[in-house]
C-alpha cells in the first residue's frame, strides 16, 4: 500500500493527522508494508517572511480577536495535539513562507531522509517556535538529520527542487485538494483531514479489502468532516480531543 500525504509545515492539523495515520497503520499491522510519501502544499504561497509577528498576534489581527482570545484558540489546538503525544507551543510559532522548506524537504527526500526532514520541520514550527522561512534555521535543522551543510546552502541559495514543489502543488489542485492534510492511497482512494485514528483504521481496512474493486479516487470518510487547514484557516473545535 502506498499513501501520499499533502501537507504544510505550518499546519497544526497536518502533524496531528500524520500521527493519527501512523498509529492507525500500527494498529492494523500495516506499517512495514506501507510506503508513505510526503507531498508539498503551501497554505499561503504569498506568505511573507520576517513579519516579526507571533502566531497568536497574527491570529488576533486576522480574525479581529483579542490576543487572549487568539491564545485560547491555540490552547484548543494544543489540547488536540496532546491527545496524540505532541506538545504544541502555538503562541510562539512563527508565521512564515514555507516554499524553501518544501524545497529542502524534496532535497532531503533525494538523499533518503525525506521523512526525517518532514518530522524535523513540523516539530521546529509547532513545538520549538522556529522560523522555517529562515535559511540559517533550515541549514541547522538539515544538519540535525545528517545533510551536508554546504549542499543545503547551495540548494537554498538557488532554485533547485522548486519545479518539483510546484508540480506537487499543481497535482493537488488537479485532484481537488482544498485543505490539508490530504491522504491518497494507491492512487485510488482519498481521505481528507486529520481524521480520528479509528476512522483511519476503518477506512484503511476497507481499502485493503476492496482495493481491487475501486478504480478511481474516492472519499472514504463517510461524509465525516475532517479537521483541516485551508488557506491558513484552521477550523478548531473548542474541545474535541
Amino acid at each position: 500500500m502506498k499513501i501520499e500525504i499533502w501537507s504544510d509545515f505550518v499546519c497544526p492539523f497536518c502533524y496531528i493527522g500524520k500521527c493519527r495515520l501512523e498509529e492507525a497503520l500500527s494498529q492494523i499491522g500495516a506499517g512495514e508494508q506501507t510506503e508513505v510519501a510526503y507531498k508539498s502544499f503551501e497554505l499561503d504561497p504569498q506568505a511573507e517572511k520576517n513579519t516579526g509577528m507571533t502566531n497568536a498576534e497574527k491570529l488576533a489581527a486576522k480574525y479581529g480577536k483579542s490576543l487572549e482570545e487568539a491564545k485560547q484558540m491555540n490552547k484548543n489546538m494544543e489540547q488536540q495535539a496532546s491527545s496524540v503525544g505532541l506538545k504544541y507551543n502555538l503562541d510562539t510559532a512563527v508565521p512564515t513562507n514555507t516554499f524553501d522548506a518544501h524545497r529542502l524537504a524534496k532535497f532531503a527526500e533525494s538523499k533518503g531522509v525525506g521523512k526525517e526532514a518532514t518530522e524535523q520541520f513540523f516539530q521546529a514550527v509547532l513545538t520549538d517556535g522556529k522560523d522555517v522561512g529562515d535559511h540559517d534555521t533550515l541549514i541547522e535543522l538539515a544538519e540535525h538529520i545528517g545533510l551536508d551543510r554546504a549542499e543545503v546552502h547551495d540548494v537554498l541559495a538557488g532554485e533547485q527542487f522548486g519545479e518539483l514543489v510546484r508540480a506537487e502543488e499543481a497535482e493537488a489542485r488537479e485532484i481537488g485538494v482544498q485543505g490539508v492534510p490530504f491522504f491518497v492511497i494507491n492512487r485510488k482512494y482519498a481521505i481528507s483531514g486529520a481524521q480520528p485514528t479509528e476512522v483511519f483504521v476503518q477506512n484503511l481496512q476497507k481499502i485493503m479489502e476492496e482495493e481491487q474493486q475501486s478504480p478511481s479516487l474516492q472519499n472514504l470518510t463517510n461524509k465525516i468532516q475532517g479537521e483541516a487547514c485551508t488557506d491558513e484557516n484552521c477550523d478548531v473545535p473548542p474541545n474535541n480531543s
